[in-house]
């Protein structure tokens, strides 16, 4: 009765370690499953984003923001990205539009998958922006500027600088506190049409300077139509200071 009973216990206690194994391997299995499901998915948002950062870092520093600060966020939705047996590789599709970044994920393995990808960015520096409101046409003075931190995600041409705007002006009036565009800046007219210049020519030691009237209205550097006023013979000058010019052939001579 004693071996019946014990082995009556042996068996018991096998069959419920039968039943609790399996019931172990079935839970450590969906355990690992879930595992592998989910951290590639939340690897490759990772990846995305962390590209995304790499190319706004470079258009940031070939713009030559100051101080710039991103903000990435990789669009997810509920579909499941299966595990890759190799590192996933994340390529740029079109980064031209920092709301709308383009990527490629895919699995470099025969009959691997491959996904595109959205992420949406925005971008602030600090730039150039008017200290007090501006008179369009008006040289814009070191007082009128200062740096601010402004959004520039949909603006490509900020200055950042402020050494390089005094004594330019905008071609329109702006508020206090606007971001200056390049774009919108041009070099003040130091000549205007009809008015008096001085027509200097210089070629090694010789100098020759004579009256002319300007045809048209120039800034710095530019080529204008100037008239003699001795001969009346119309020339092509070019812009060196207030009403001063030079022949445009001369120019650099």
């Amino acid at each position: 009765m004693k071996y019946f009973n014990i082995v009556t216990v042996v068996t018991a206690r096998s069959r419920k370690h039968d039943v609790m194994l399996p019931g172990l391997f079935l839970l450590t299995s969906l355990y690992s499953s879930a595992g592998w499901a989910e951290l590639p998915a939340d690897n490759i948002f990772l990846q995305v984003e962390q590209r995304a950062r790499e190319h706004l870092a470079q258009q940031a520093a070939s713009a030559g923001l100051l101080e710039p600060l991103f903000e990435v966020a990789v669009v997810k939705n509920a579909r499941v990205i299966p595990p890759c047996a190799k590192p996933v590789v994340i390529e740029a599709q079109d980064s031209r539009s920092l709301q709308r970044m383009r990527f490629v994920a895919s699995c470099p393995v025969p009959g691997g998958w491959r996904y595109e990808m959205l992420a949406r960015a925005s971008v602030t520096a600090k730039v150039v922006v008017t200290a007090a409101p501006v008179t369009a046409n008006t040289p814009l003075q070191a007082s009128d500027l200062a740096l601010a931190r402004r959004d520039v995600t949909l603006i490509s041409d900020s200055a950042a600088s402020i050494a390089a705007v005094v004594g330019q002006s905008s071609r329109r009036s702006l508020r206090a506190g606007e971001v200056v565009r390049e774009g919108q800046l041009a070099s003040p007219v130091l000549i205007k049409r009809g008015s008096a210049v001085n027509i200097v020519a210089q070629r090694e030691h010789v100098h020759v300077s004579m009256a002319g009237e300007a045809m048209d209205a120039g800034a710095a550097g530019e080529v204008i139509r100037v008239r003699n006023a001795s001969s009346g013979t119309i020339i092509r000058a070019r812009v060196l200071e207030t009403a001063v010019v030079e022949p445009a052939d001369m120019a650099g001579k």
